[in-house]
C-alpha cells in the first residue's frame, strides 16, 4: 500500500511538471501586438536651444531686442517630437542655463537628461547638480524641473550646500526655486551645519 501511495504521489508530480513546462509561451507576436520600435526622427550633435523672449510686442516687420531666459546644451540630442507625446533624449548629459530678470545665472548639469515638450517637464538623471549665482549647490541623483513654473522637485536623497550661511543639509525628497532662494524639504537627517549668529 505505501508503495501505491508513493507512485501516486511521483505520477502527481510528474504531470504537474509537464503542465507547467507546457505553459511557455512561443506565440510570435506580429502586426498590431508586436512591440513597434521607436527610432528618433534626427540625432544632432553638439546642441545648442537658446530660449528667449521679446522684451516688448513686435510687430511683423519690427525690429527690437530680446532676453535670453535660458540655454540647454548637450553633446547629442535624440529628436522624438514626432510622436503623440513628443520628447527630446540628451544620452550623454546636458547643461540648462537658466536667467533671472537681474541677468543672474542658475546652472542645472545631469549625466542624462529626458525634455517633454508637452508638459515643460525636464527629467534629470545621473549626478544632477544645480548651481546657484550666490554659490548655493543642491546636489541629486535625480531631479524634475518644471520649466513653467519654475521649479525643481525629487523624491531622492539630496544635499544642500548654502555658503551664505555656511550651511550643509542632506535630506530626502524636496521642491526648490530655481535660483535655490526657497527649498521645501520633506525629509532631514544625518549631520546638518548651521552657523549661529553671536549678538556678543
Amino acid at each position: 500500500m505505501k508503495q501505491l501511495v508513493n507512485y501516486r504521489g511521483i505520477a502527481m508530480v510528474c504531470t504537474m511538471a509537464m503542465l507547467f513546462l507546457a505553459c511557455t509561451d512561443n506565440y510570435k507576436r506580429v502586426g498590431d501586438e508586436a512591440a513597434k520600435k521607436v527610432f528618433p526622427q534626427g540625432v544632432a550633435e553638439d546642441v545648442v536651444l537658446t530660449y528667449t523672449e521679446s522684451v516688448e510686442k513686435l510687430g511683423s516687420e519690427d525690429t527690437g531686442s530680446s532676453k535670453v531666459l535660458a540655454v540647454l546644451s548637450g553633446p547629442t540630442n535624440y529628436d522624438f517630437e514626432q510622436l503623440s507625446f513628443p520628447y527630446r533624449t540628451f544620452p550623454e548629459g546636458l547643461l540648462l542655463e537658466l536667467f533671472n530678470e537681474k541677468n543672474e545665472r542658475t546652472t542645472i548639469e545631469a549625466d542624462y537628461g529626458v525634455l517633454y515638450s508637452l508638459t515643460s517637464i525636464v527629467d534629470l538623471r545621473g549626478n544632477v547638480i544645480i548651481k546657484s549665482d550666490d554659490g548655493k549647490k543642491l546636489e541629486t541623483p535625480q531631479l524634475y524641473y518644471d520649466r513653467a513654473n519654475e521649479w525643481a522637485f525629487t523624491q531622492e536623497k539630496f544635499t544642500f550646500t548654502n555658503p551664505e550661511d555656511g550651511t550643509v543639509m542632506d535630506g530626502e525628497g524636496m521642491d526648490i526655486q530655481k535660483d535655490l532662494k526657497f527649498l521645501n524639504a520633506h525629509k532631514t537627517y544625518g549631520l546638518m551645519l548651521i552657523k549661529e549668529d553671536k549678538d556678543d
